[in-house]
């Protein structure tokens, strides 16, 4: 192995792994190193070294070194790796995009540039706040309205092709994708969060983020090109055992970054490294905690395996140790009752303030899914016998939760508004004292006599009953929910599609908080204004998620209508992040073009239509054998009566 220098300059110095290190990149481990140890210290080496710049030490021995950067408490350091002959100033290679050393870090400005943006468009904003556009308007929409959209001949029709023939925008979805790949050190390693060429602030979407290279990842993969993700998977979990460090405080071990950049560093005699710069939240907007980072990491990690066959990458040692991490830390115990994953607000996709702190459906769909996962993953011995168990048993009390108390129907709704409250009883029917008056207006009349959803959040006396679209499709696609409650959940979409889908799928919930609503849910949020954003904005990368489960529900009609929809404008309007208005009819005020997983979302979901076959890699089918795992069988002091009766008889079809 080769030496490893350890700077103890500061009281936040950090362990910095060389990239060619055959522990991680290639190579297994030697018998002789304990990888758990291996990360909490390392020798110090004596070998001759000099400093540069702030706390960098290089080693004039050795090709390969480590970089620090680190002078106080919650500083900036790189990961790095000496790269002779690479050209700072925009290099590519085949068609792969290279970041640059670039002045100055606008992360840490995002919020005065945000203003900026939104000052400029002070009259939109204006209408958004006091609902001018949306006063007298019912929340149903005429298709007269779809059909008026349509007639103004504003956007190109989806191209007609030969058979066998990529589109236009296909082609051109291809080329945008491939111009927003990231090298490292001349290996592909994720794709830009956004590559507008004309973005002159580019803020933190000039980085690559865990959650958005998902569907970049799965694009690749379905087009047999893995090594772009092997190489991120592992560069990602070398990132992992970095000590994160906000305010001097360290968040638990086995979190992922949000993001992270490649920067270019001139050394001596006219050479250049490239760095590593992670963010685990420290630099983020509101400093928001990445936790569906590590879950879609694990997820993405199975699907590797499933589409390429290569599965000695997830039997490598360090790989094993990275899931044990993340599981664990999702494992802990707390003080929570229940068992889903306790988070605060901003920790998903939704990573602003947007009242989803609790037990957002997202969350707990992500979780369950990195269980499944982490259940298939691990190798079955001594060492991680105990902590299958818990997974299992995890899974199971999970599963039953979600079905049980999230989901609502005209039923359901019934029963909540014939709630009575203040018991205290274990056999209480309303559990969570919740208040029938706190069902809102909206949903009465809005719900649909066949379909039903799971609801956002629920705590004591509280139940979010916004519909959250990436929560409910992954319920879907993990098989969170039951048989019957996935064809409810696309029942609903299919028949609240001018609410869910409108001029561009998909809405990433539904209703958007207005008035009062507003101001006090999301503190006056400028960019989250109705219909806006995270606000009841529509998200084209969520067809994906839609296409896998409509296809594994055999609903490709629903899929197929989508993804056209989407087709139809997406080239046109320059791969938007989201769209705005209640039916997606306007580009997003504040949105990013060329967002790459707008681009990637659509051709996975094209990819998955032409070949229905590949999504069975990607989902997973109901586990009959959960349901017959109950901690309370373990303990003579369990419950008076067990629930799982019940959650047996709900899968029944």
């Amino acid at each position: 192995m080769k030496s490893i220098n350890l700077i103890t300059m500061t009281p936040c110095c950090r362990i910095l792994i060389p990239c060619r290190s055959n522990s991680f990149l290639g190579l297994p481990f030697k018998k002789t190193h304990n990888l758990s140890d291996f990360r909490q210290k390392c020798d110090f080496h004596s070998y001759p070294s000099r400093i540069l710049g702030n706390g960098r030490i290089i080693n004039r021995t050795q090709k390969l070194f480590c970089v620090v950067r680190n002078s106080s408490c919650g500083q900036s350091r790189g990961f790095s790796r000496n790269c002779n002959g690479i050209n700072p100033i925009g290099a590519s290679k085949r068609g792969f995009h290279v970041i640059a050393s670039v002045a100055s870090d606008f992360r840490n400005h995002s919020t005065s540039v945000e203003k900026t943006r939104v000052n400029n468009d002070k009259n939109f904003e204006r209408i958004y706040v006091q609902g001018g556009l949306n006063a007298k308007k019912p929340l149903g929409l005429e298709n007269a309205d779809l059909d008026e959209h349509a007639a103004t001949g504003q956007h190109e029709k989806v191209e007609s092709v030969k058979e066998g023939e990529e589109s236009p925008t296909v082609k051109e979805a291809w080329r945008l994708l491939e111009n927003a790949v990231v090298t490292y050190c001349g290996s592909p390693i994720g794709t830009l969060a956004a590559n507008d060429p004309n973005d002159k602030l580019p803020l933190n979407y000039d980085q690559v983020f865990i959650r958005d290279f998902i569907p970049s990842a799965l694009a690749f993969l379905l087009k047999g090109e893995k090594e772009i993700v092997r190489n991120f998977l592992l560069h990602t979990l070398q990132l992992q055992s970095w000590e994160k460090t906000v305010d001097c405080y360290s968040p638990g071990q086995g979190l992922m970054p949000a993001s992270f950049k490649v920067r270019t560093v001139p050394l001596d005699d006219n050479k250049y490294e490239e760095v590593l710069d992670p963010d685990f939240g420290e630099s983020a907007i509101g400093r928001v905690a990445p936790v569906d980072s590590g879950l879609w990491w694990i997820i993405l990690l199975r699907a590797y395996g499933k589409i390429t066959g290569d599965y000695g990458l997830q039997e490598r040692v360090d790989v094993q140790t990275g899931i044990k991490l993340i599981i664990n830390l999702c494992l802990s115990d707390g003080f929570d009752m229940f068992p889903s994953l306790l988070v605060t607000d901003g920790s998903c996709m939704i990573d602003r303030r947007m009242g989803i702190h609790g037990h957002p459906l997202e969350i707990q769909a992500l979780f369950y899914s990195a269980l499944r996962c982490s259940r298939e993953l691990l190798s079955l011995d001594e060492g991680s016998k105990n902590l299958v168990n818990a997974i299992n048993n995890r899974l199971s009390a999970l599963s039953f939760h979600i079905r049980e108390y999230y989901w609502v129907d005209m039923k359901k709704i019934n029963e909540i508004y014939r709630y009575k409250t203040e018991e205290y009883s274990t056999e209480a029917t309303n559990k969570f004292n919740i208040y029938p008056e706190q069902i809102p207006h909206w949903l009465m009349d809005w719900i649909p006599e066949e379909g039903g959803y799971l609801i956002g959040n629920l705590q004591p006396a509280h139940m979010d009953f916004r519909f959250f679209t990436l929560g409910n499709l992954w319920s879907i696609v993990s098989s969170l929910s039951t048989p019957k409650q996935n064809e409810a959940i696309l029942n609903l979409i299919e028949a609240k599609w001018y609410d869910l889908v409108g001029l561009m799928p998909l809405k990433i919930c539904y209703p958007a908080l207005e008035s009062e609503d507003w101001r006090i849910i999301t503190g006056s949020d400028p960019k989250n204004t109705p219909w806006s954003y995270h606000n009841g904005g529509s998200w084209p990368t969520l067809l994906w998620q839609f296409t896998l489960a409509c296809i594994k529900m055999n609903r490709l009609d629903l899929a197929k209508k989508a993804v056209d929809s989407a087709e139809k404008r997406l080239r046109v309007d320059k791969w938007p992040e989201y769209y705005d208005t209640r039916y997606g009819k306007f580009t997003g005020k504040q949105a990013r073009l060329y967002q790459t997983w707008t681009i990637a979302g659509f051709l996975t979901s094209k990819m998955l239509l032409e070949n229905p076959e590949t999504a069975s890699l990607l989902f997973w089918e109901e586990d009959y054998d959960l349901l017959e795992i109950c901690v309370c069988a373990l303990k003579k002091s369990g419950r008076k009566k067990c629930s799982r009766g019940a959650a047996k008889s709900q899968i029944l079809v």
